[in-house]
């Protein structure tokens, strides 16, 4: 097997959006730090929304993790619901996100009557050795072969966490 054409998790993105700053959004921000032991990055609006939301209000918080941590929290979050996943949480460039209802499905997670119950989003970005020529100044396109696909991403999963995919 060629090492170029393995499927490696790049970074996962877990969100948790609350709507609204305030005591509710430090909770949430707490969460996260305890759950990932890594930096909370505020997230704001970027417009007015159709509910009001004027721009530029803080309104969640999200954690990128890459590497051995991607890894670890996604095997804890695939294992938080149970190992199945729906074909429609894939999209074409074979990334995939996937909501937790409550944290504390989270294998190793307490409830804290000091923070509450949270659900969170989780979305993981699949690459190929050979993608960091995207990001590069000059930018390059990455040919179609070498692009990772819907199905490369079920592939990859079901082959190294064991998931189940589908209805």
């Amino acid at each position: 097997m060629n090492a170029m054409r393995d499927v490696k998790v790049e970074k996962i993105v877990i969100n948790i959006g609350v709507g609204e700053p305030g005591e509710k959004l430090d909770r949430a921000k707490k969460l996260l730090e305890k759950l990932t032991n890594k930096k909370v990055v505020l997230t704001h609006t970027t417009r007015r929304t159709t509910f009001g939301t004027p721009k530029g209000r803080t309104i969640g918080c999200k954690v990128t993790l890459r590497r051995n941590d991607a890894m670890e929290f996604l095997k804890r979050a695939l294992e938080a619901v149970d190992n199945k996943l729906p074909e429609s949480v894939f999209d074409r460039q074979g990334n995939f996100s996937f909501g937790i209802k409550e944290h504390i499905d989270l294998p190793g997670a307490k409830y804290d009557p000091d923070i509450g119950i949270y659900g969170m989003d989780v979305s993981v970005v699949l690459e190929r050795r050979g993608f960091r020529i995207k990001r590069k100044r000059l930018s390059h396109d990455i040919g179609s072969k070498h692009k990772i696909t819907k199905e490369n991403a079920k592939e990859w999963i079901i082959k190294t966490f064991g998931v189940t995919v589908g209805e």
